[in-house]
């Protein structure tokens, strides 16, 4: 007797947004909107104002993360009272650093040039903080390590990438997704890291605090 085995029947998926608990993203990065946005979750969006000073002594790593846990602490704080029901908030920061050096976001077109002729030819760090409040206010974090080489620049590539404006919002002057793309030699970790959310740790932690993901029954 012959046995015909029928194929699996795929999961049915809900809708995501009647399927996980209320979410709030305290960043106005469009770049962690998209990333949140592209998995299907549905979220409100904070931007807190929070001091983006670097302590005395304080490593980039310790910095990225503390700035995250920093801004979920003050945007969930600001969202108390205008969501409907208990809600988890999520936070990141990015930072860029050559050692111990961290690259702020760029002043100014010339402050851009700079930050590329540090960065032409050398192997830096991408750290990003991700942090994670759960709606009982318990709150996790974690800190991503990304190292990204650039080729050797000629000044006219700096000032090419410099004055296009691609990088005037963005810690270290550039942006993985954008011109810069063509400067990279090599790329070690996570490549979402470097666009500004470590996206397999954050879907991680945003589980760890009730959120179901899109796949979830």
């Amino acid at each position: 007797m012959s046995l015909v085995r029928k194929p699996a029947r795929e999961p049915a998926l809900a809708p995501a947004r009647l399927r996980c608990m209320k979410l709030v993203l305290c960043s106005a990065s469009p770049r962690r909107k998209k990333f949140l946005s592209d998995l299907g979750l549905a979220f409100e969006v904070v931007s807190p104002d929070v001091d983006e000073a670097r302590l005395a002594g304080e490593s980039p790593v310790a910095l990225a993360e503390r700035l995250a846990r920093k801004k979920v602490a003050a945007g969930a704080e600001a969202m108390k009272g205008k969501v409907d029901g208990p809600f988890v908030a999520i936070a990141a920061d990015t930072v860029v650093a050559i050692g111990e050096v961290d690259l702020a976001k760029p002043v100014d077109h010339a402050d851009a040039a700079r930050m590329m002729r540090l960065l032409s030819g050398t192997l830096h760090e991408v750290i990003s903080g991700v942090a994670v409040m759960a709606a009982d206010g318990s709150l996790r974090s974690q800190a991503v390590r990304t190292q990204v080489k650039f080729r050797a620049l000629t000044e006219a590539e700096v000032w090419w990438h410099a004055r296009s404006g691609d990088g005037d919002d963005k810690a270290g002057a550039y942006a993985l997704q954008g011109l810069a793309a063509s400067f990279i030699e090599r790329l070690d970790g996570s490549f979402t890291n470097v666009i500004g959310l470590p996206l397999t740790e954050a879907i991680v932690l945003l589980q760890a605090a009730g959120v179901r993901m899109p796949w979830e029954a």
